[in-house]
């Protein structure tokens, strides 16, 4: 994951990718593509939420 990593851009990408994916004018090709840009951006909000607790669990 960038170390600039934009959990609230990131959220937003998703989100307009699941409207878009819902539009029937998007071609498959599209919601696949989709869909693997998702797989990134899931994994890496999970990597950043992930680094999140641990810092919230170090300073307890």
């Amino acid at each position: 994951m960038d170390e600039n990593f934009d959990y609230a851009k990131a959220m937003a990408e998703l989100e307009k990718m699941a409207e878009d994916a819902q539009n029937p004018a998007t071609s498959l090709d599209d919601v696949g593509a989709m869909v693997k840009r998702a797989r990134t951006l899931v994994a890496d909000c999970r990597e950043y939420l992930r680094s999140l607790r641990e810092e919230i669990d170090a300073e307890k």
